[in-house]
Order: structure tokens, then C-alpha cells, then sequence
């Protein structure tokens, strides 16, 4: 009932569906303790407050509550932080930019001021780990999904992240880093969590938005606690200050990087999705540009996606390359684009989701023997008329069907040595059509020559 009342679903007082689906949500492992109490002692706290007065200095009712019980408090305002580590497949500099970012959604609506320390000792650190790392069993990471991160009230100043999660900074597949830091970090300077669904201190996961802010009840919890910004009103940054985080640019990196290595950024991050065409060229995209890989495994430089496709989103879930038709297929949440080259055809983009299609799909694929797109969410796959772009009849049906291969892939395509092969993270799965099963697995950035990885397979570590 305790975790029905959390996340506002009825209180049956038993483990039903609903329920059962709430808990197997990737969320915060920080526990939710009294945080509802914590909570309603705010809200009560705060309408007395407004009964005697509408004006005047936030009241430091902090000390009143005794929320040193519930989440505990920093006694100065001037904090230290450091990025212990950070996962390798993230540039340094993207990483740094993100969480200052998120420390600064903080500082921006109360009196705290933030620093970052590149190495020593640090007010709050923050650390990424596998599995158990002697925070106690109850802490250990349990590997993709689940719990993403916990952090440690005042004054211990840790927040852990799970190494083992796909880990983004920008608003296509993966976990978004700065959204996950943010909430981690509120912890750290004392925050429970928020039962309030739009707040950022919600222990589940939410998406980076556009219009990312800190909700009212975000901000009335730091400022009980730290008080008003001592520079008038708290400023309110809109998710859009953030979008350099989703766009990648060769500008951010300066010149100090060696040239000809641009080519090669995706090998050491993920992609959102990939596809190959007729002449056997790779089409890798990323956030709001792709790249072209030659069938010698040349690559191109990046190339922002409108450039080639106008009218298309950044940070597409999904694309395929169609053998039947020569158009190429794009999915995002719940619609859908089609073009003929470079011109998108009439009627689109549509709302693929309205005709049976998943949203935000895994993976798409042209099956030539099917002659069908064949879109894959979770443990399901969906074999989809190219016509009519609808379901066709007794689909979906179970992944067990494609032997081997695992859920969540990242995109797929078929190579010309007539083997399909999937992608996750940075792995490949080779997969027999004939024997309708996985019988080669491995990483593909050094593994497979053709993928234009020429630097990660020379060992040359670009960040």
C-alpha cells in the first residue's frame, strides 16, 4: 500500500498487474523511505505559511520539521564537486558540460554555489560502478534498467551510477546523463524523494523534454532547505538551454583534436539507429547528423540529418532502408517518415502507432524474404506491410522466433555477405537467415572492418 500511495495507484494493498509493472520501471535506487511524510509536512508546512503571509523572506523551515531526519542538509553554501569517472564511450568534455549543467539547475533557484574540482578531494563525488560495489547488497547495481543510480544524503556527498546502463547525453535511446545526475544530485543536498509526478525528484526515470524544468515542488523543497537565490528572483532555465547536449557538434571539441578522427566518433558512443542501401553504403545516425560508410569501410564526416532528409526529427528510434522500394523508413515515438531520396513523400510523417506499430521501436528492418519491414520492441517483433504500413495478420509474436538474439537492439541491417546483423550498445549480433538464428556475436567497432572504425580498431583513443 506504502508504494501504491507513492506512485498514486490504487491502493489494492496486492501485487496486481499495474502494480507489478510500476516496480519493473528503471527508476532511482535511492529508497523512498518516509519521503511521502517528508512531503505532506512540506505541503502542510507551506499553506500555513501562505495563510500568514504573502510577501517576504522564504522561512527556513528546515530546523522547524527536522528534515535533518529525513534527507539532512549542508551547514555552507559554497560546495565542491567532482566526476571521479565517467563511461568511456562519453566524451570528457560532454560529460563535465552536462553535469555542471545539472548542479546548476540547483544553484539557479537557491542560494547554493557550485564548484567543480578536476581531482582531490570533493564536497560531493560522483562515481560510476558496477554490480556490488560495497555500498551493501541492497545498493549493488542489477545491470540495464532498474535502478540507474542512488545517491547519499548529507554529508557523505556520493552519488553512484550503474556503469552497466546505456548512458546518452541526448534525447534518443539511452538514459539521459543530465536528467539522472540532476536527480542524484538532489539527494545528495538532502532532497527525498517527490510524489508530485512532474517533479524531477519523481523516483522514476523521465525523459529529456523540451520544456525540462524544475517543478514547483522541486523548487519549494531546496529553497526549505538553502533558501532563495541571494541575487533576487530564481531563474528557470528551459530544457531548450540544454539542447547542446543533444546535438553533437564538431565545434565543441576545438581544434585540438587530430584531424580525420571526426569520422570515426560513433565507434566510440552508441548510435540511434543504422541501415545500409542498395550499393552497400552504412547510413549510422546520431542525434541530429549521420554518417556514410563506403562499402571499403570509408567513412564520411558527419552530416546534419536535414540536410539529407529535410523535415526529419534528431534522434530517431529507428530506420530502415527498403530492397522492394528504394525509400527509406524513419520512426520516432509514435510516427513515421517515408522518402523517396531525398523528398518526403505526401501524407507524411503519419501516426504509424495509430495502425498497430510500437512506439519508439527498437529496431527496423527490411526482411527480404518476407518482402516486409520488420520492426522489433522489447521481446516482441512486427512484420509490417510496406504498403499499407499496418501489422500484418497473427503479429506481434515473440523474439524467441530469431534464436540468440537478445532485446533492446539499436538498429540492423543486412550485409552483402548475405548475414543480417544487429546491433546494441557496443556489440553485434550475426544472424542466419537460413538457419533463422544468431551464429556469431561480438564488437563490432573493432571486430568489423566494414563498419569504418578504422581508429578504434588501431587502438587510438579519441577522448
Amino acid at each position: 500500500r506504502d508504494f501504491q500511495r507513492v506512485t498514486h495507484l490504487p491502493l489494492s494493498g496486492v501485487l496486481d498487474a499495474p502494480t507489478l509493472h510500476q516496480m519493473a520501471l528503471p527508476r532511482c535506487g535511492t529508497g523512498d523511505g518516509e519521503s511521502h511524510t517528508a512531503w505532506a509536512r512540506r505541503a502542510s508546512a507551506t499553506r500555513r505559511h501562505r495563510r500568514t503571509t504573502q510577501h517576504g523572506e522564504c522561512q527556513r523551515w528546515a530546523s522547524q520539521w527536522g528534515l535533518g531526519f529525513w534527507g539532512g542538509r549542508w551547514y555552507k553554501r559554497h560546495l565542491t564537486y567532482r566526476v571521479v569517472n565517467w563511461p568511456s564511450y562519453l566524451p570528457q568534455h560532454e560529460v563535465r558540460l552536462a553535469v555542471k549543467a545539472a548542479f546548476e539547475l540547483w544553484s539557479n533557484v537557491s542560494s547554493l554555489v557550485f564548484w567543480e574540482a578536476r581531482d582531490g578531494p570533493a564536497d560531493i563525488r560522483l562515481t560510476f560502478f558496477h554490480g556490488d560495489h560495497n555500498d551493501g547488497l541492497s545498493n549493488a547495481f542489477d545491470g540495464p534498467g532498474g535502478a540507474l543510480a542512488h545517491a547519499f544524503f548529507p554529508r557523505r556527498g556520493e552519488a553512484h551510477f550503474d556503469s552497466a546502463e546505456r548512458w546518452s547525453l541526448h534525447s534518443g535511446k539511452g538514459r539521459n546523463l543530465f536528467v539522472v545526475v540532476a536527480h542524484e544530485v538532489g539527494h545528495t543536498l538532502g532532497l527525498e524523494h517527490s510524489p508530485v509526478k512532474s517533479a524531477l525528484m519523481s523516483p522514476y526515470y523521465k525523459k529529456l523534454s523540451k520544456d525540462f524544468v524544475l517543478s514547483w515542488d522541486d523548487i519549494l523543497a531546496i529553497q526549505n532547505l538553502y533558501g532563495k537565490p541571494s541575487k533576487g528572483l530564481a531563474v528557470q532555465l528551459p530544457g531548450k538551454v540544454f539542447t547542446h547536449f543533444q546535438d553533437w557538434s564538431v565545434d565543441l571539441y576545438g581544434g585540438d583534436r587530430q584531424q580525420g578522427s571526426l569520422s570515426a566518433y560513433y565507434c566510440h558512443s552508441f548510435f540511434d539507429a543504422i541501415t545500409s542501401d542498395a550499393d552497400h553504403n552504412l547510413y549510422i545516425f546520431k542525434g541530429s547528423h549521420y554518417w556514410v560508410v563506403s562499402a571499403s569501410g570509408n567513412a564520411s564526416d558527419p552530416q546534419p540529418l536535414q540536410a539529407r532528409w529535410p523535415g526529419l526529427p534528431t534522434g530517431i528510434d529507428a530506420c530502415a532502408w527498403s530492397q522492394l522500394s528504394g525509400k527509406f523508413y524513419f520512426f520516432k515515438g509514435g510516427r513515421c517518415w517515408r522518402y523517396t531520396g531525398s523528398t518526403l513523400e505526401a501524407g507524411f510523417p503519419q501516426k504509424c502507432s495509430a495502425r498497430g506499430l510500437p512506439r519508439h521501436p527498437d529496431t527496423a528492418l527490411y526482411f527480404q524474404q518476407l518482402r516486409c519491414l520488420v520492426l522489433f520492441k522489447g521481446p516482441k517483433y512486427f512484420v509490417v506491410s510496406e504498403e499499407t504500413l499496418s501489422v500484418e495478420p497473427y503479429y506481434p509474436r515473440s523474439l524467441r522466433d530469431w534464436e540468440g538474439l537478445p532485446p533492446g537492439t539499436a538498429g540492423a541491417l543486412t550485409h552483402r555477405d548475405g548475414f543480417i546483423y544487429f546491433f546494441r550498445d557496443d556489440q553485434y549480433w550475426q544472424f542466419d537467415r537460413t538457419k533463422l538464428q544468431v551464429v556469431a556475436t561480438g564488437k563490432w567497432a573493432t571486430q568489423l572492418p566494414w563498419m569504418g572504425c578504422w581508429d578504434a580498431n588501431g587502438g587510438q583513443d579519441l577522448f
